[in-house]
């Protein structure tokens, strides 16, 4: 598919590695989004399933009916599923542990659950870095709960915004990041998804290119594979 790289495909599901900056759904202000070029090359077009924010990159779940697309959801609100993302942020939480936070949606506050660990930290280089954001950290993490933006916003409320994020982040170290070493996304990556029950499915897509920079060498294997 046009700039769509496919991970798994069978009779039930086609997923994806949607690349940062594809918006996942039409509407306003929308010049091109996933959806839309779900339907363009497919017929039938394939059913979303799950969300990922626009500038959130990584492994996207859609079905090939409304009945797939029914049973994969109730998979997920049962629990049968495990969605694995990766963040670069700043500062140097504890080395893994839980958020949670309670979230304001849509007027509410809703229970909400983040779970992480540490996967390596860094320093950000001496032209980017003050005393106050010299430190970097790598994080796993796994969702209890799938609100809007929750990753971006329990590691925004932790103290440690997702670089370049736009949204939630720190956006004077951001200033420095795109112009010291360039960078234009938002390092959060949906890494893994495991379908579990009688589909089996565990799939993983590689990290873009531009976490490069973030990610020493001995643990690239956990990203470039």
């Amino acid at each position: 598919m046009k700039n769509i790289e496919i991970l798994y495909e069978d009779d039930f599901s086609l997923i994806i590695n949607k690349p940062a900056g594809l918006a996942v759904q039409g509407g306003k202000g929308v010049k091109s989004s996933l959806d839309q070029i779900l339907a363009d090359l497919r017929s039938p077009a394939p059913l979303l399933v799950h969300r990922l924010d626009k500038d959130t990159s990584g492994v996207l779940l859609t079905a090939k009916s409304r009945e797939a697309a029914a049973r994969f959801s109730r998979l997920i609100a049962g629990g049968k599923t495990v969605k694995q993302y990766v963040a670069v942020c700043a500062g140097c939480p504890n080395s893994e542990g839980v958020i949670s936070d309670s979230l304001l949606i849509h007027g509410s506050l809703k229970k909400s659950e983040t779970r992480y660990r540490v996967i390596t930290s860094g320093k950000l280089p001496g032209g980017v870095a003050d005393n106050s954001a010299a430190e970097f950290s790598v994080l796993e993490l796994e969702l209890g709960t799938g609100r809007m933006h929750q990753i971006r916003r329990h590691l925004a409320m932790n103290g440690n915004p997702i670089l370049g994020d736009d949204k939630y982040g720190d956006f004077a170290l951001n200033k420095k990041l795109r112009k010291e070493m360039g960078l234009k996304r938002m390092l959060l990556h949906a890494k893994r998804l495991v379908i579990k029950d009688e589909f089996n499915i565990d799939i993983r897509a590689p990290a873009p290119d531009y976490y490069a920079p973030f990610i020493p060498q001995n643990v690239k294997k956990d990203f470039y594979d």
